[in-house]
């Protein structure tokens, strides 16, 4: 897989500094983050992101959740940011990403401006390929990242 990928399985690489490292291969064993993650947007201005909220903590099979965020341009110039959400299928009963985009929105703000942006998560969003071939959801804990 390609390293600075942000859709990557969790399987314990890349090398992780914090931990021991009481054994030897012939990898390369270094860290190896990329320098502007997927995604990250180079800008002239500045935004921050508050308010994340849920519309409810869980969501029946048929029902809906939303995700909500605020965003706004904290810098002295109009700009464009692209707001991103991925999800993260914690309780799967296989090998899941570790977390998947289901969602983004580009937006303009000036300075100052604050805007709401919503993402509506469903069964669909929740679906994968499970192993006897049917994509399918399964109940469990999902994180939500904006």
């Amino acid at each position: 897989q390609i390293p600075v990928y942000y859709s990557h399985l969790n399987t314990g690489r890349p090398y992780n500094a914090d931990k021991p490292n009481k054994y030897t291969s012939r990898y390369f064993d270094e860290a190896n983050g990329a320098l502007y993650p997927f995604g990250y947007g180079l800008s002239y201005t500045t935004f921050t992101v508050s308010d994340v909220k849920l519309s409810a903590p869980t969501m029946k099979r048929d029902g809906k959740v939303t995700a909500s965020v605020q965003v706004t341009n904290t810098g002295k110039r109009e700009g464009a940011t692209v707001v991103q959400m991925y999800l993260q299928d914690v309780t799967a009963s296989m090998s899941r990403p570790v977390k998947q985009l289901k969602g983004f929105e580009k937006i303009t703000l000036k300075p100052g401006e604050t805007q709401t942006v919503s993402f509506p998560i469903d069964i669909e969003a929740l679906k994968f390929w499970n192993q006897q071939m049917k994509y399918d959801a399964e109940p469990g804990k999902f994180n939500v990242f904006i």
